[in-house]
């Protein structure tokens, strides 16, 4: 199995057998820092210069963003980008010592890494378990093999239906299915409310000022 996850270069490639870890390696482990929002990914790329600036490949293995897809459209074309999954953290998988602690060198260099404000945990943080880190798997894999809509709704919302025989109608969400991307959306017509169902790339919302 093959997931999608920022490591070096966006929309890196990676086996999920390197991310859980392998017996020969038990003394890895995966911690989780904290960052500027909207500077993840320089963090990564400044920390993977300093980890071979300091010669210390073999205590930082991994530095990872992982991301997911999303789709939406622009006028008749679908456009596809790529979203964070935990903005404002980045993954960092460290060698760690018979104690399973992190060399005191290993940490002062992370914390040092500018755009970092700290290791979640403070100054004895606790890797994510087994449990944990394959639920990262699980839903990068799950977003690699289902691109979700980029925007979400909620029952109550006004929106605008983009596409179809009700382009221009506005009209309330009353029933939002996630698993399907699908919205049932009441609209007027001929006087009338009557429900439709739209896929969420067919809508779009309708900010206060429009509705006003």
């Amino acid at each position: 199995m093959v997931i999608s996850i920022d490591s070096t270069q966006p929309s890196t490639q990676l086996d999920d057998r390197s991310l859980i870890g392998k017996e020969a390696l038990l003394m890895q482990q995966w911690f989780i820092l904290h960052t500027y929002s909207g500077h993840e990914k320089k963090v990564r790329d400044s920390l993977k210069a300093r980890v071979r600036d300091t010669d210390l490949q073999n205590e930082i293995t991994e530095v990872l963003v992982p991301t997911e897809t999303v789709v939406e459209m622009r006028g008749n074309k679908r456009i596809e980008s790529s979203r964070m999954f935990y903005p404002g953290y980045v993954l960092v998988q460290i060698e760690c010592d018979d104690r399973g602690h992190i060399p005191d060198n290993v940490f002062h260099m992370i914390k040092s890494t500018p755009k970092v404000t700290g290791f979640v945990g403070g100054h004895n943080p606790t890797p994510l378990t087994p449990q944990e880190v394959d639920q990262i798997v699980h839903n990068v894999t799950e977003a690699a093999e289902k691109p979700k809509p980029k925007f979400s709704y909620a029952a109550g919302e006004t929106v605008r239906i983009k596409s179809g025989p009700f382009q221009s109608f506005t009209g309330k969400v009353e029933e939002v299915n996630e698993d399907k991307s699908t919205l049932k959306v009441t609209v007027t017509i001929f006087g009338r409310s009557t429900p439709v169902e739209l896929n969420f790339l067919d809508v779009e919302k309708v900010t206060f000022a429009e509705e006003e």
